[in-house]
């Protein structure tokens, strides 16, 4: 049975500028990459953090038609400043990782980006489960833009989700996920990461 690791954090923004701008600033190093999802109406820029992790801010396309579904990240009802609100898990068999994965983490889409196609699981709403604390579960069809993306020295630390269930939520994960920069801890729902870069420490 094999398990998944962290593919990306989820920057979600009410515009991609704004997004942009804000991780730019945060993290001191020009985003990279990205494009646009047609099938869930949204577009987005990357940035690397190592050889097998990213970080994605992601908006709403005002440029595309609304999709009959509603957007992953429950974008759909986004509102304030960007912030990190999601994170995402690479597993090798989508299928197997759904029998183990929280309840509500969603059923099986096709995917594509440009040169890019993955599967992944969608809640009917758009909201994952734990309030959104819970991952985003993925399988890459073809390579994954990690590899592709500039190194700019950023490498992702720490990964600390908080929730009022963290224990309930720590057990659902375990068959699900295994990654030694993860950590569960006891609080409001909340997603923090800790990244090193050529400045310093940085959490996000």
């Amino acid at each position: 049975m094999a398990l998944g690791a962290i593919d990306h954090l989820v920057v979600s923004s009410a515009t991609l500028a704004e997004g942009v701008a804000y991780v730019e600033e945060t993290l001191g190093m020009p985003m990279a990459g990205g494009g646009e999802h047609p099938r869930m109406g949204t577009h987005n820029r990357l940035l690397s953090l190592g050889p097998d992790t990213y970080l994605e801010v992601i908006s709403v396309n005002p440029a595309a038609s609304r999709p009959d579904h509603a957007r992953w990240f429950d974008l759909d009802y986004f509102r304030g400043d960007a912030r990190l609100t999601n994170w995402a898990v690479r597993v090798p068999n989508i299928e197997e990782a759904l029998h183990r994965a929280p309840e509500g983490t969603g059923d099986i889409l096709q995917l594509e980006r440009g040169d890019y196609r993955w599967q992944m699981a969608v809640p009917e709403d758009g909201r994952l489960p734990f309030g959104g604390c819970a991952p985003g579960v993925l399988s890459w069809q073809s390579e994954d833009p990690a590899p592709g993306l500039p190194d700019q020295g950023l490498r992702l630390v720490a990964l600390e989700i908080t929730h009022p269930e963290a224990e309930a939520l720590s057990v659902a994960l375990m068959p699900l996920v295994i990654d030694t920069r993860l950590t569960l801890h006891s609080g409001e729902p909340g997603i923090a990461a800790w990244i090193d870069t050529p400045n310093g420490m940085v959490k996000l």
